[in-house]
């Protein structure tokens, strides 16, 4: 079995703020074995709830690897919490600023030294009332095209019962079951090598974002809606 990937300082910081917070909920990993325990990956998820990086970074943490995330900027401006996810190498993403290519130069270099990032293609959390996933940006697609890596569908629920973010409710008990489910890696080889049009990515993104959704699904035990969420 391979070691766990040494982190640092800000990584432990990190799991002495986010192990707790998952000890709120009861923990159910599906196909955790397709975490790569060594080399670059890219994990695209869905998003529910703000408690999500929190239990995201614990259940990829346990799986031996340090997760570095693609998430919006306000978090990091979150106080103690945002300190912790810059210094354990997360990347802020500023959507509609100059500084939004930045971000995804910064997450080819953390692919190309071997790390597992972490994105949530929606950006925000889901404004699905259902919560299904929402019509996602295409920066994912950039990210899996450019970067020969494996590019892993996870779905996570179960958070948005214990923190909603929209009815700002918080339900801790009785304690929840939150499942993460872990996807085979996606065959991106039909679109490698051709020209990135806006029609090329979307299609990508949508791929992704589906098998990200059959998971959801599956965990759920209910078929999505023909066209989940709105726009991104």
């Amino acid at each position: 079995m391979a070691d766990r990937e040494k982190g640092g300082f800000w990584v432990g910081a990190a799991a002495a703020l986010f192990y707790p917070l998952t000890y709120m909920s009861k923990r159910d990993y599906r196909g955790a074995e397709r975490i790569p325990r060594k080399g670059p990956a890219l994990v695209v998820m869905n998003h529910v709830s703000h408690l999500d990086p929190a239990v995201d970074a614990v259940f990829v943490h346990q799986n031996k690897r340090v997760p570095r995330f693609l998430a919006k900027d306000s978090l990091t401006r979150v106080p103690i919490f945002g300190r912790i996810m810059t210094g354990a190498g997360s990347i802020p993403v500023a959507r509609g600023t100059s500084s939004a290519g930045d971000s995804l130069r910064a997450a080819h270099r953390a692919l190309q030294e071997d790390k597992v990032i972490v994105i949530y293609p929606e950006g925000t959390i889901t404004k699905d009332p259902h919560f299904w996933p929402k019509r996602s940006y295409p920066g994912v697609a950039r990210l899996a095209l450019e970067n020969d890596v494996p590019v892993i569908p996870c779905a996570r629920w179960g958070t948005q019962e214990v923190f909603n973010g929209y009815t700002k409710k918080f339900r801790p008990l009785p304690r929840k079951t939150v499942v993460h489910s872990v996807g085979e890696p996606v065959d991106l080889s039909a679109y490698r090598g051709k020209p990135q049009t806006p029609e090329l990515l979307r299609e990508v993104t949508e791929l992704l974002m589906g098998e990200v959704t059959t998971l959801l699904a599956e965990i759920r035990g209910e078929q999505p809606p023909a066209k989940t969420g709105g726009d991104a």
